[in-house]
C-alpha cells in the first residue's frame, strides 16, 4: 500500500518576507481582529470621551450574544448602522438635556433681573404718581379756590345789582299809547338793572311798538296773545305763562303804561321775599278827590286795607293791579313754597286781582309792606283819557291833603 504525503507549506508568520513583500496571514480570528479595528471610528473626542464611549459600546455589544467571526462579517453593514443610530440618539439626547435645562437658567436670571428692575420701576412709578398726586391736589386746591373767588364775586355783584325785575306790560292800540309806553320806558331806564321788560300785544306785533322797544335802552321781550280776546287779562296771563315756561328768576310786578311810578318803589322790590304790597294813589280829576287802595300796616306787617269802593268790599284782599309784587319761582316751583295746589297761576277775573293773590298766599301773615308802616305812595294812577276829555275848569288842583283816617285825598 502505497502512502501518499501531501507537503504542507508552512504558515508563514506574520511579518516575514515572502517574495520581498511582507505576508499577513488570514485568519477568521485576524479578520475579526481586523473588523473589530476597522469598525472603531475614527473621531475627534478627547480620551475621557473616547473612553466613555468605548465602555458604552462594549456594554451594548455584550448585551447580544457571541457569534463566531463568519456571522459577524455577515451581519457587519447591520452593526454599523445599529451603533451609529446609538451614537447619534445619545448625541442628540445629551444636546437635548442641555437645551432642556438652558432655559430654566435663563428664566431664573431673568427673573431674577426682571425682579431688580420691577422693584426699581414700582419704586420710580410709586415717585411719579406721588408726584402726580401731588400735582393734581395742587391743581384741584387752585380750582376749587378759583371757584370760591369767582361765586364770591357772584354773590357780591348779585348784592350790588339785587334780584332781576321783570316787569310786564300790556298794551294795545289807543290814542295815547306811544306817549303812555314812552313815558314807562324812561322811567324803566333810571332803573338799576338787571330788569327785564316783558311787553304783550294783541294779535300781532306793531312795527312803533317793536321800534319804540329798540329804542327805550332797556331789556325787553315782546310777546303777542294769539288768542282772540279783548279782555286785558288775557295779555297779563300770556306773560305768566311765558315766565313759568323759560323759569325766569326775579320779582313779578303788573306795570300797566298808565300809571306814574316813582323809581324808588323798584329799589323797594327787589327786598321782597314772597309777596310785597304797598299803597296806591288813585286821583280823579272829575271829582277832584284821590283816594288810597292798598294795605294798611304796623311795620311791615299788614294788618288792614285801605278801600273806597264799595263793591270791592267782599273781596277777601283790596290790593290794587298795579300795588303788588311777587316772587316768580312761586310759578313754576310749587314745592318750594308748599301751595296746595300744582293748578297755574292765572287771572280768572279781570276785575278781581283778590282772585289772583289768593293763588299767591294764604293770608296777610305770608305779605310784606313795602316801605315803613306803607307810609308812602310809590304809584299813582291818572287816566289822559278823561283828563283830555274834561273841561278846563276840572284841571288838577295845586295843593292835596293826604287824610289816611277817611282812606281818601281831598283837595284844601
Amino acid at each position: 500500500m502505497t502512502t501518499i504525503r501531501r507537503t504542507l507549506s508552512p504558515v508563514p508568520r506574520p511579518g516575514t518576507l515572502l517574495g520581498g513583500e511582507a505576508c499577513s496571514v488570514s485568519s477568521p480570528l485576524s479578520k475579526c481582529s481586523s473588523c473589530d479595528q476597522d469598525s472603531v471610528p475614527s473621531s475627534s473626542f478627547t480620551s475621557t470621551e473616547y473612553a466613555f464611549l468605548y465602555h458604552f459600546q462594549s456594554f451594548v455589544l455584550n448585551l447580544f450574544p457571541k457569534r463566531t467571526c463568519r456571522a459577524l462579517e455577515k451581519q457587519k453593514p447591520k452593526g454599523n448602522v445599529w451603533r451609529r443610530s446609538l451614537f447619534h440618539f445619545f448625541i442628540c439626547f445629551l444636546v437635548g438635556v442641555f437645551v432642556g435645562f438652558t432655559p430654566i437658567v435663563s428664566i431664573k436670571t431673568s427673573s431674577i433681573l426682571t425682579s431688580r428692575n420691577q422693584d426699581f420701576s414700582f419704586e420710580e412709578i410709586e415717585k411719579v404718581q406721588s408726584h402726580d398726586v401731588n400735582h393734581v391736589e395742587a391743581s384741584v386746591a387752585n380750582n376749587i379756590t378759583n371757584d370760591i373767588v369767582v361765586l364770591q364775586k357772584i354773590e357780591g355783584l348779585e348784592r350790588n345789582l339785587g334780584k332781576l325785575l321783570i316787569i310786564v306790560t300790556p298794551t294795545y292800540p289807543r290814542m295815547f299809547q306811544a306817549y303812555y309806553l314812552n313815558r314807562l320806558a324812561h322811567t324803566l331806564r333810571l332803573v338799576e338793572p338787571p330788569l327785564l321788560w316783558v311787553v304783550v300785544e294783541m294779535s300781532s306785533q306793531s312795527g312803533e311798538t317793536s321800534e319804540l322797544l329798540r329804542r327805550s335802552g332797556v331789556m325787553y321781550r315782546h310777546l303777542v296773545c294769539k288768542k282772540n280776546t279783548t279782555e286785558i287779562k288775557d295779555l297779563r296771563n300770556v306773560g305768566l305763562l311765558h315766565i313759568e315756561t323759560h323759569k325766569l328768576d326775579g320779582i313779578v310786578y303788573f306795570a300797566d303804561d298808565t300809571n306814574i311810578y316813582s323809581s324808588e318803589l323798584f329799589h323797594h322790590m327787589r327786598q321782597i321775599r314772597r309777596f310785597g304790597t304797598w299803597v296806591v294813589a288813585e286821583l280823579k280829576t272829575s271829582t277832584r278827590v284821590g283816594t288810597f287802595v292798598g294795605p294798611i300796616c304796623n311795620g311791615t306787617q299788614v294788618i288792614g286795607w285801605h278801600t273806597s269802593n264799595v263793591m270791592r268790599r267782599f273781596h277777601r284782599f283790596h290790593a290794587d293791579l298795579s300795588g303788588f309784587a311777587f316772587n316768580s319761582t312761586i310759578l313754576w316751583d310749587p314745592k318750594r313754597w308748599q301751595r296746595l295746589t300744582l293748578e297755574p297761576i292765572r287771572f280768572l277775573d279781570t276785575f278781581q286781582v283778590s282772585t289772583l293773590i289768593e293763588q299767591i298766599v294764604e293770608d296777610e301773615t305770608q305779605m310784606e309792606g313795602i316801605a315803613e308802616d306803607c307810609s308812602k305812595v310809590f304809584v299813582w294812577h291818572l287816566p289822559m283819557e278823561s283828563s283830555s276829555s274834561s273841561s278846563s275848569s276840572s284841571s288838577h288842583p295845586q295843593k292835596w291833603l293826604f287824610n289816611a283816617n277817611l282812606d281818601a285825598v281831598l283837595p284844601l
